[in-house]
């Protein structure tokens, strides 16, 4: 039986409710709506039972350090995904801020002095609330390189901090839940080290998330894998850091808290061409294969791009690595499937992270009409292989649970505590304020472990 533990506390309050691996978030981009025909994706073909998150990417931030919106139908964007609540009330959306201004990243002069990190942040909690979002991610790539200075490792530090204060702040003033703090971050050794205070950081965000691909691409002389699990025979120097396994390590031994800590598994695979008559990991290579169809961008296919090529192409598995590649006349594709995602939800399982990104939900066969898998493959195989149970066939009926009183915590400690009027929500006292806090469905809180669990 998977058993759902829900924790408080540390200093502020954690809005993740479910605390095994089965934590999943998925990212949804909103460029992926000018794909072609059944490539098009909007708000509007996601699951909202399929996830227990979903990242809106991306947004920026502008010249007065306030964040802003980068298409011309954001807005609307934003209504239709936070929508689904009313379909799925356990659903939490994010909204990720990050990209480049002319190259540079906007994150370089909004950290530079408390006044502008100030700004930031006031423009934060009003954004989010102003579009119904539950929390914020942070995509800088990366403190300390790219034309960031090597002082924006403590400054990425201090501006999480005042985003910390600012959400118990603002939750204990507003009575809302507070707002879900997250952050992608580097995979490689020398970049996570020149970029982030490890200890500090992790012990203020809810979650972190380790960029775990692009550790090969068409930029290398020879084939490699975009995401592998573990380091190949072939690799040696450098190179033996470019695997998911060696990133999570760093990030471990750096101080990091393993139960907050992601990894994100991508639904596209990177490809080459090649540049010999040799096939396998590490042949020589000249740049990427031809764009495809759909995703029409040179260097990578989605995997329904990939999915309909299987029958009709080489499909090897990489046993070192615990991935497999294709390939189809000169193209080579390192991707995900059934048994790569599973290999690395039991390793992920084995050092007790906290859960999985998925970039992206877009990329996935998310229509069915590719693969001859059904609708999200890839993500529902995650799902299972993460303990989820069965989504529901049909929306939920409408809640009749009355909004609690109050007064509730009122002289209560902070903690968890049951809902009387309502089995499948419980109460979250903080600073003797009350949240109304919802089980994941076909789930029900235990006042005895302080946990939602199968009847």
């Amino acid at each position: 039986m998977t058993k759902f533990t829900l924790l408080a506390g540390l200093g502020f309050l954690l809005t993740l409710q479910i605390v095994n691996s089965a934590k999943l978030a998925c990212y949804i981009t909103n460029w992926s709506q000018y794909r072609p025909g059944n490539g098009k994706f909007t708000p509007d073909n996601v699951d909202p039972f399929l996830c227990t998150h979903v990242i809106y990417s991306l947004a920026t931030i502008n010249s007065v350090n306030e964040i802003t919106n980068t298409e011309w139908n954001d807005d609307i964007m934003f209504k239709s995904l936070n929508a689904l609540k009313t379909i799925n009330p356990t659903l939490k959306t994010m909204l990720s801020v990050g990209g480049l201004t002319n190259g540079i990243s906007p994150f370089i002069q909004m950290v530079s002095t408390p006044e502008n990190r100030k700004a930031f942040v006031r423009s934060a909690m009003l954004y989010l609330r102003a579009h119904g979002f539950d929390g914020l991610e942070l995509d800088w790539e990366y403190p300390g390189q790219n034309g960031s200075p090597p002082d924006d490792k403590q400054r990425f530090t201090e501006l999480i901090k005042d985003l910390r204060k600012a959400i118990e702040q603002e939750a204990y003033d507003t009575k809302n839940p507070p707002l879900i703090l997250s952050a992608k971050v580097a995979s490689v050794k020398s970049t996570i080290e020149r970029g982030y205070e490890i200890p500090e950081i992790s012990k203020l965000m809810d979650f972190i998330t380790v960029l775990s691909y692009d550790y090969h691409g068409h930029w290398d002389p020879v084939t490699g894998h975009n995401s592998p699990l573990f380091k190949s025979n072939l690799d040696s120097g450098n190179a033996l850091e470019l695997n998911v396994n060696a990133s999570v390590t760093h990030w471990l031994k750096g101080g990091a808290i393993p139960a907050r800590l992601f990894i994100v598994l991508p639904t596209w695979g990177r490809t080459f061409t090649l540049s010999s008559s040799e096939t396998g990991l590490g042949a020589p290579a000249s740049g990427p294969a031809d764009a495809g169809p759909y995703t029409r961008d040179a260097g990578y296919w989605s995997y329904y791009e990939i999915c309909s090529m299987v029958s009709n192409a080489n499909v090897e598995w990489i046993d070192d690595q615990k991935v497999p590649y294709i390939v189809k006349g000169k193209a080579w594709v390192g991707y995900e499937n059934f048994e790569s995602y599973t290999a690395k939800v039991e390793w992920l399982n084995s050092l007790g992270l906290g859960g999985v990104s998925v970039y992206s939900i877009d990329l996935d066969d998310f229509s069915g009409r590719f693969c001859s898998q059904g609708s999200y493959p890839l993500v529902n195989h995650l799902r299972n292989s993460l303990g989820f149970g069965p989504k529901p066939t049909s929306p939920p009926r409408p809640t009749t649970t009355a909004n609690p009183s109050t007064s509730f915590c009122v002289g209560k400690p902070d903690g968890l505590y049951p809902n009387p009027a309502d089995e499948t929500t419980y109460f979250h006292c903080f600073r003797e304020n009350t949240y109304l806090q919802h089980c994941q469905p076909g789930l029900v809180f235990v006042d005895d472990c302080k946990c939602c669990d199968w009847p």
